[in-house]
């Protein structure tokens, strides 16, 4: 795969010859034809777009790198500009008729709220985003915290903040926690700045504020933020004294008389399950996991380990967490991830397969549009794919195989508060722009209690004063992303349900449902494919409540202070 820099002007010219033929096109073939000539354009595009990307966030510290993604960070938008242009002609086409016959509705639905979320007036405006995107990702990469004798960075020092020792756990989440707050007036500078560039966009394009240009880029076509709303409520009501309960189980199983924030990450006393090998061993045993989980599976990862598709290994200057692309010129999903011995190694590895596993399965759709859904899908592909591997968890934890499943579940419940909690946030952030960070901070403060009563920061004045939201990425780079996980949450939940919960009578079916949902790829909107793959919506009340019940009763079953 070799990185040869675009000329974007060459392609600009190249990308609106072909428009123009495409509207001139004399017949239905003859535009079709045309529409196949621009895909290949822009898979050419993305693709190199994508392995700058990928280069750039395994080393930020390669100027080489970090010209290309500045490059690309300036030209992205100019090329949406000519994208914008192709959806116009789309949505004007005389032939949308034979078109929607034969590629489907949902085409002309992504061109319509790409249109609505984009103008050639913002052009410079998304360039300052990107670059803002960018600075943020390469000041948490920069991280160097000195910690039990050595320099780390962030992913580095995480190990220790789930250690048995109240000391060595204290000790690492001060040290983690200092760097935000050493560098809080550069992150809020960073901030301010991206909410009234986002909110200026959004006036540019007759908008009220950034909430509806927000949601337009989601491509949220069949629900709204009065659904969301109702949503948050549902998790609050039902979710939340769920949350509690275990939290307060938690703070007996570790012995703890008052649960501080720094003893969260240890979820039981005898310490919390780990990987019994390292990333080279993972990465073989998952082999076996999807060689076993199912024949298309198989040929996956295979395909993934045969062509060096995943870079796993936390080292210097690599950007932090874990994202799965695709280099849509060579139909290849890309798997990156930091594993540093704990738990979340399997989780995220489990989890980038799941949408690399979708990617890979859509792959020959012929429309760039239909090789992702919207994201709120493309999470119930990953956070299934955790679920559905449970029966393969003794390969990498053995005797703490259970430890490792009770422990996934419990995060899985625990996460929604704070997901929700991210979603209302923001949604204040944008319906307030001209707030202070100070106010912002006070507002996050206050949601968390709402949200997440338990929470005890101690001595802790950056986190009391309502910092912690600083360390979310999505918050940053990625506005209105995190209510996906959460819908998707309660969508993998119902995966859990028949295939993990209910006995192996039920898997092959749920199996069948989760391949059968990867396959359809973006072709669907969300709530249309939840249903294709006989699954309930996560919008409905009763649903919540069917689901925190069965999972209530299960953990209630195990005898967790034994694990």
């Amino acid at each position: 795969m070799k990185y040869n820099r675009p000329d974007i002007e060459k392609v600009g010219k190249e990308f609106n010859g072909m428009i123009e033929s495409f509207k001139k096109a004399k017949n239905f073939n003859e535009a079709d034809e045309y529409l196949e000539k621009i895909n290949i354009l822009r898979k050419e595009f993305s693709t190199i777009q994508t392995i700058a990307s990928i280069n750039y966030s395994n080393d930020t510290n390669n100027t080489g790198y970090c010209e290309e993604k500045e490059y690309f960070d300036n030209c992205g938008p100019l090329f949406a500009d000519y994208l914008n242009s192709y959806y116009g002609a789309l949505a004007e086409s005389r032939y949308k008729t034979e078109l929607t016959e034969k590629y489907g509705k949902q085409l002309f639905t992504i061109a319509e709220f790409v249109m609505k979320s984009f103008s050639h007036d913002i052009v410079e405006d998304l360039q300052k985003e990107n670059y803002a995107g960018s600075e943020y990702t390469s000041l948490l990469a920069s991280a160097k915290i000195d910690f039990a004798g050595k320099e780390r960075n962030l992913e580095e020092i995480r190990p220790f903040m789930e250690s048995t020792d109240n000391e060595i756990r204290k000790g690492a989440f001060d040290a983690h926690w200092k760097f935000y707050s050493d560098n809080s007036s550069e992150l809020d500078e960073l901030y301010d700045g991206l909410v009234k560039l986002r909110n200026d966009m959004a006036i540019k394009m007759g908008y009220k504020n950034f909430v509806e240009l927000g949601y337009a880029r989601m491509g949220r076509s069949d629900y709204d933020y009065k659904m969301v709303e109702q949503f948050r409520k549902n998790v609050r009501d039902y979710i939340v004294p769920l949350a509690m309960k275990l939290i307060e189980k938690q703070r007996k199983r570790i012995g703890a008389k008052k649960l501080m924030m720094y003893d969260m990450p240890l979820k039981f006393s005898s310490g919390n399950p780990t990987p019994k090998g390292d990333p080279e061993w993972i990465m073989s045993n998952g082999k076996t996991m999807y060689d076993e989980l199912s024949q298309e599976t198989g040929e996956f990862y295979d395909f993934m380990m045969t062509n060096e598709l995943m870079d796993v290994y936390c080292r210097k200057g690599k950007a932090g967490g874990g994202y799965c692309d695709y280099l849509s010129k060579f139909k290849s999903p890309y798997i990156f991830s930091n594993m540093n011995g704990t738990n979340d190694d399997i989780t995220t590895l489990t989890h980038e397969a799941g949408h690399a596993f979708q990617a890979y399965m859509s792959r020959n759709f012929q429309l760039m549009e239909y090789y992702y859904p919207t994201s709120d899908a493309c999470e119930i592909h990953s956070m299934s794919m955790e679920f559905l591997t449970y029966p393969w968890m003794n390969l990498f934890f053995e005797n703490d195989t259970e430890k490792f499943k009770y422990l996934h579940l419990i995060s899985a419940v625990n996460f929604l508060p704070y997901g929700v909690l991210v979603d209302e946030f923001q949604h204040y952030v944008y319906e307030n722009p001209s707030a202070s960070p100070k106010e912002r901070k006070l507002k996050w403060r206050e949601l968390e209690k709402i949200y997440m009563p338990h929470i005890d920061y101690g001595d802790n004045e950056f986190l009391e004063s309502g910092g912690r939201w600083q360390r979310q990425m999505h918050i940053y780079e990625s506005p209105f992303y995190y209510i996906d996980y959460c819908l998707a949450q309660i969508c993998a939940f119902q995966f859990w349900s028949k295939a993990i919960h209910n006995g192996n009578g039920q898997y092959k079916t749920a199996l069948k449902d989760y391949i059968k949902l990867c396959e359809a790829g973006g072709s669907m909107s969300f709530l249309e494919l939840v249903k294709y793959a006989n699954l309930e919506s996560p919008f409905e009340e009763d649903v919540i409540k069917k689901l925190v019940k069965e999972i209530d009763t299960y953990l209630d079953s195990i005898d967790d202070e034994s694990l």
